[in-house]
């Protein structure tokens, strides 16, 4: 299959939204996120990448069809929530890129996207002037009940790009699982690297 990758900003962004809307949708509806996810939702919460002077959409995409979407922006461009443990910290959001999702459908794997998805993210990093890139991800329970058997989870792909789980980096991001009746708080622990 041949994909490509590509990296847009702006109105290119925008011309894309629905396309990462549904990828969204469809790829964190399985483990870990179980997003119970809603195009209305979605349309409200992802503009802020065409509109922020940092916003970042890395696509993967075969014959025009996205197969794989990557996001970012500067942290001083997000939400409050995202932000807060980082000023808690003491850290100096001005420096920190911050990485969104990164979705890419399952038959799409292990072809080298994710990595892409890294390089071009830390690109757009380094010529908006920051020198951090940060990213999160969700805690669960190694007993959930909704775990599969065979589940591995991406921190070695992490490492190996250069990531370093922070403990005392930890957020609480809300949304529906698959199966619940409103939104649940979830803890996202931070991962970071110095670029």
């Amino acid at each position: 299959m041949n994909v490509t990758v590509t990296r847009l900003t702006g109105e290119a962004i925008r011309a894309r939204l629905d396309d990462l809307a549904k990828l969204r949708i469809e790829v964190f509806r399985a483990w870990p996120y179980l997003y119970k996810g809603a195009m209305a939702y979605e349309r409200q919460y992802l503009p802020r990448y065409a509109e922020a002077k940092t916003g970042t959409l890395v696509v993967a995409q075969t014959d025009g069809k996205i197969v794989g979407a990557s996001t970012a922006l500067g942290l001083d461009e997000e939400d409050d929530y995202i932000q807060k443990p980082f000023v808690d910290a003491g850290m100096d959001l001005t420096k920190i890129f911050y990485f969104g999702e990164s979705v890419v459908l399952p038959e799409y794997r292990g072809q080298g996207i994710g990595i892409r998805f890294f390089q071009e993210r830390e690109a757009a990093a380094r010529e908006h002037g920051y020198t951090q890139t940060s990213f999160c991800s969700v805690v669960r329970p190694d007993n959930h009940p909704a775990r599969p058997k065979d589940y591995l989870p991406l921190n070695n792909f992490w490492k190996r790009r250069g990531y370093v789980q922070r403990p005392d980096l930890v957020a609480k991001f809300s949304w529906r699982d698959i199966g619940e009746r409103g939104e649940s708080e979830k803890p996202m622990i931070y991962w970071m690297k110095t670029l």
